[in-house]
């Protein structure tokens, strides 16, 4: 059986050694938090990812803030990862799974269907008192034939043309002060792409940090489809990263099939020649 989308904590612990793991964990305001973290304790056999170095690729000022990997990049970092095309991969971060998704995106985007995010992160393994391991570990060179599929993207070009076209919704998951505007303390302005609507990627979330059940995502995002089929949504953030965890609620809700505008607000805020908006979102307005 291949997992997809989640993965409990007491299925990965029965197959220890098995899979391919990778430890995700990250600290936008401490490039070297999530490395540091690992060294000192992570699930055994796990190799590290770091969004900036591994799951991101170079940045111009303009491209956003975690543009995608070159596809050569992202097929060395896989098969370094130990990941080939047959493996079942297994990704988590502290908790909430935002970093996690990222991986798990860009696996699916270059076409291995067999990744899943730990449900409930390293925080959960570590309160039920699951094993752990210190240091450095590596594992065996991958071997990986990417079949990229790039309907799973949109790109800024795609972005401004479908924003208008009566058709295309664009969901943004950042936390709804970022999207109104009232906040803005990472990106070059405030605000939102306009037409756009906010689903922020914390309200996946139970209580307990785990993703709510696929009856609840699902629901939810009919909500916020309106209607429309996930083809027709395209999913963004600040830079292409808490959108994944969107895109993966929407995919355990069997409501696959959205692109991902990479760029995000990062990109798309960089010019100021390109529309922005502010407040709540045109349906909810007062």
């Amino acid at each position: 059986m291949a997992y997809t989308t989640l993965v409990p904590t007491g299925t990965l612990a029965a197959h220890l050694g098995e899979w391919v793991v990778v430890d995700c964990r990250f600290d936008l305001a401490n490039d070297a938090w999530g490395r540091e973290q690992y060294a000192a304790a992570h699930v055994p056999g796990a190799v590290y990812a770091s969004l900036n170095d591994d799951l991101s690729g170079p940045r111009t000022g303009t491209n956003g803030r975690h543009p995608l990997p070159a596809d050569e990049a992202l097929v060395a970092t896989i098969e370094r990862l130990g990941i080939g095309n047959g493996t079942q991969v297994v990704a988590y971060d502290q908790d909430a799974g935002p970093w996690a998704s990222r991986l798990w995106w860009l696996l699916r985007y270059a076409g291995l269907a067999s990744v899943a995010v730990l449900d409930g992160g390293f925080a959960k393994w570590i309160a039920e008192g699951r094993p752990v391991r210190p240091g450095l570990e590596n594992r065996p060179r991958g071997v990986f034939r990417a079949s990229f599929q790039r309907q799973m993207h949109a790109t800024l070009n795609e972005v401004a043309q479908r924003r208008t076209d009566g058709r295309t919704l664009l969901v943004d998951a950042r936390a709804p002060e970022r999207f109104e505007g009232r906040a803005e303390t990472i990106d070059k302005a405030a605000g939102h792409i306009p037409g756009a609507r906010n689903r922020f990627f914390r309200d996946n979330l139970a209580a307990d940090g785990t993703l709510l059940g696929a009856d609840a995502l699902r629901a939810a995002f009919s909500g916020v489809l309106g209607g429309r089929p996930p083809a027709e949504a395209v999913m963004y953030c600040g830079s292409g990263v808490t959108a994944c965890h969107n895109l993966l609620a929407m995919a355990h809700a069997g409501l696959d099939g959205s692109p991902l505008y990479s760029g995000s607000w990062s990109e798309w805020s960089s010019d100021p020649s390109r529309p922005i908006e502010t407040g709540p979102a045109r349906d909810e307005q007062p």
